[in-house]
Formats: structure tokens, C-alpha cells, sequence
């Protein structure tokens, strides 16, 4: 493989390939005006449902089983259609990423999914110790996971399954990566029936999300095997029990628009959305 000279100055002048290369570019703002859409409840998402966005409906669902006034609007944002970039879009995250909220009951915009869950979590007074130490710990992963979710998905899954053609470099440079975030994650499991403890919390449902996926075989092609994700058994013990809690199962099917029709709920603006003959052909995940 000839070696690639980077130049002086880098140009975009070309697509650099790969599955989500005409998405990609070194600029900001919106390409196109479109108003987001409005429905009756105060908390409006904007999302698709990846790990990401997968986050913050587990969140909604799991406030909402726990009795809490937090009936939502979540509208779909089809990023391989440029939805991000609409003026409406960009005008509640300047950075063009799902998921992204709208809390009209003090206008405020709320993105980056990390900082949805801990806005859900200070607003309803849920999933978040109020001591310090606990809420602390909490945030301790909360924090790692949006620090270590970019070489998950950005770096191994990119290199490993979406890249134009794959280079042994940069797959060991981010497989090496990824195992050692697993390694992280069993050993804090092994003493801990929570990542933060023996209570959920939000760092569960940001973590679940995505490596739950991974173990499970869910992204990314073959990398389960690739990485002998069945070797974490403390990991695969804990997202077992996360994946089984029906509002998991509930928040995974919302803003989703791939896969079985009858695992998708493109928009969902109240609980009687999840009707009773879609439902019914979900799976407790151990099945």
C-alpha cells in the first residue's frame, strides 16, 4: 500500500469515503432552512435511534415507569438525509448531532446526550444520587463513557466496518482500544451490581446502549467475535439486566428506522404508541 504525505495545508476537495462520507464536512451551520416540528408536550426530542439517541429514550421511558410527568414528543432526525442540518435542527444544536432537546416549559435547548441525561435527571430529582459521593461516582462514568464512546464508534467501528477498505493499522490501533474499555467495565462489574453501584442510574443508560450493542452483535458486523465480547462475563451479566427492563426494550424501538418494522417506532407522542400488536413481538432480550 503506497504511503500516504499528508500536505502542508489540508483541502476538502474530495469525499473521504466510507458509509457516512456525504454527511461528512469541515464546516458548520445549516445547509437548508426547515422548521422543526411541535407536539403537545413540553419536552420535545429530535433523535434516531443509535446509541446515542437510544440513551436519552431509555431515560424518558424509564422516568415514565418510575411515575413521573415526563410525557414526550420524539421526532425522527434521518441523518443520512441531512435532517441535522436544517435551520430548525441546528437552532437547538449548533454542533448537528442527535439527539438534541427542546424543554418548552423554559425554553431551553438542551444537547450533547450526556448532558440530556443529567438535565432529565436534575429536573425529576431520578437516577442520580443526591448525596455527593454518589452523584459523583455516577458522573465519574457518565463522563468516561462520553469520553470513551468516540474511539468505540468513531474509531474501532469506523475503522473495523465502515471504512472504505480495511487497513490493519488503525483496526488494532482502536480493537486494542475497545478491549481495554471492556476490561475497564468488567472489572468495575465484578464487585458491582451497577456501574456506579447497586443503584441504576443514568450512567447506565448512557453505557447499555453502546456497549451493550457491541457484546450483544448488534453493531458493527461481526466485532462481537472479533473481540471475544462473551470473555466480559461481568459485562454480559449486566446489560442481560439492563436490555431486559421494558423501558430499555421500549426506548430502543423509538426514533428507529431500520431493522424489523416490528422493532421500529419512528415517532412516538404518547405510550399508547407502543400498541399492544407491536409490542407483543417484542422478546424479553433473553430469549
Amino acid at each position: 500500500m503506497t504511503a500516504y504525505t499528508p500536505p502542508k495545508v489540508w483541502t476538502w476537495d474530495a469525499e473521504s469515503g466510507g458509509k457516512f462520507a456525504s454527511i461528512n464536512r469541515p464546516i458548520a451551520g445549516a445547509t437548508h432552512d426547515k422548521d422543526l416540528p411541535v407536539g403537545k408536550h413540553p419536552l420535545q426530542l429530535h433523535s434516531l435511534a443509535t446509541p446515542n439517541g437510544v440513551k436519552v429514550t431509555v431515560m424518558l421511558e424509564e422516568l415514565l415507569d418510575a411515575g413521573h410527568d415526563a410525557e414526550y414528543d420524539a421526532w425522527l432526525i434521518n441523518i443520512q438525509e441531512g435532517d441535522q442540518f436544517g435551520s430548525g435542527f441546528v437552532g437547538i444544536n449548533p454542533n448537528s448531532k442527535i439527539p438534541a432537546l427542546l424543554d418548552r416549559s423554559s425554553d431551553t435547548r438542551v444537547f450533547e446526550s450526556g448532558n440530556i441525561l443529567l438535565y432529565l435527571a436534575d429536573k425529576f430529582g431520578a437516577f442520580l444520587p443526591s448525596d455527593t459521593k454518589g452523584r459523583t461516582e455516577t458522573l465519574n462514568w457518565l463522563f468516561w463513557l462520553q469520553g470513551s464512546a468516540p474511539y468505540l464508534g468513531g474509531g474501532f467501528g469506523h475503522f473495523y466496518a465502515y471504512a472504505p477498505e480495511p487497513m490493519e493499522y488503525p483496526i488494532n490501533r482502536f480493537a486494542m482500544e475497545a478491549k481495554r474499555q471492556l476490561d475497564v467495565l468488567d472489572r468495575q462489574l465484578a464487585d458491582h451490581a451497577f456501574i456506579a453501584g447497586t443503584d441504576y442510574t443514568i450512567a447506565d443508560m448512557a453505557i447499555a446502549p453502546w456497549y451493550g450493542a457491541l457484546v450483544r452483535g448488534d453493531i458493527y458486523g461481526e466485532a462481537a467475535t472479533f473481540l471475544d465480547a462473551g470473555s466480559y462475563s461481568h459485562v454480559n451479566r449486566w446489560v442481560d439486566a439492563i436490555y431486559n427492563r421494558p423501558a430499555f426494550q421500549r426506548g430502543k424501538m423509538v426514533n428507529k428506522a431500520w431493522g424489523e418494522e416490528s422493532e421500529q417506532l419512528r415517532e412516538r407522542h404518547a405510550a399508547s404508541d407502543f400498541d399492544t400488536q407491536t409490542w407483543d413481538k417484542i422478546k424479553p432480550a433473553d430469549e
